[in-house]
């Protein structure tokens, strides 16, 4: 009689080599961004400065982690990429320059909470200028899901089961052109708020949306975390559908671009987003 030995097998823990070890510059970031949130959340204690009614070091703080996580979640989909693709001289010049455009992002922001000032919107010459510079490497980042899902794509030994994989290019493929169009359009306005008071100390528990009228912002997150929404939707397809069905990973992306969609124009309508929360 043939015995399974599968229960005895060894399991081996997840380490974070494990999980980031196929790109440990974009991971290595990632955790240096989480780690340089104390020093900045202790700042934002210590400086009682402010600036649209909430404390200079806000921004700061939402970008580090909102990059950290970016960062992370681009080094644990690195592992689906075809095989030899880090190893390739155009793929470490662009991670660098992703990287680079990641870490000046962040230094603007500290200098900018430094010196009491808007990071985003400052009317000085010097601010701008600096706000557009910013507003390209913001482009540049962001490409980088665009570049990844191009590649995972063409990877055709992700071991994903498919309902999964086509979950995680929509996700990366859509961060992009829907940051250009929301982020873009932002910063053609003098600020995120369309309507209402121009001031973040009232709004939205954790997120600081406008509660009074309409915030561009709103879109902008749903925007930058395609990459994050769906392939957990992808996941849930296929607990209850199946790795073959790819049916409702489809009718999802279409779901979500509405969403982005209808948040993105309630707020150009000046409508706030979800008003009854506090």
């Amino acid at each position: 009689m043939t015995t399974l030995a599968l229960d005895h097998a060894p399991v081996r823990p997840m380490s974070l080599n494990r999980i980031f070890g196929s790109e440990r510059a974009l991971a290595a970031l990632g955790f240096l961004l989480l780690a340089l949130l104390l020093p900045t959340l202790f700042a934002g204690i210590v400086d009682g400065r402010l600036t649209n009614d909430v404390s200079v070091w806000s921004k700061p703080v939402k970008f580090q982690f909102a990059l950290a996580v970016y960062a992370l979640t681009l080094a644990f989909f690195a592992r689906w990429l075809p095989a030899g693709t880090q190893a390739k001289r155009w793929y470490r010049i662009y991670i660098g320059a992703v990287i680079g455009a990641i870490v000046l992002e962040t230094i603007w922001l500290m200098g900018a909470g430094a010196n009491g000032v808007p990071a985003h919107f400052n009317k000085s010459p010097a601010g701008e200028a600096i706000y557009m510079s910013m507003g390209a490497l913001a482009v540049v980042l962001t490409s980088a899901s665009a570049v990844y899902a191009w590649l995972i794509a063409k990877n055709r030994e992700t071991g994903l089961p498919p309902v999964v994989k086509e979950s995680v290019l929509a996700g990366l493929a859509l961060v992009l052109p829907l940051t250009v169009i929301t982020a873009g359009t932002m910063s053609a306005f003098d600020g995120h708020w369309v309507g209402g008071v121009r001031s973040d100390a009232a709004g939205l528990a954790i997120f600081g949306w406008a509660r009074d009228g309409g915030d561009l912002r709103v879109a902008h997150f749903f925007s930058t975390h395609a990459m994050h929404f769906l392939p957990v939707a992808g996941l849930a397809s296929l607990a209850i559908f199946g790795r073959e069905e790819r049916r409702p990973i489809r009718i999802a992306t279409i779901l979500f671009v509405a969403l982005v969609a209808f948040t993105f124009v309630q707020a150009l309508s000046g409508r706030p987003f979800l008003a009854f929360m506090g």
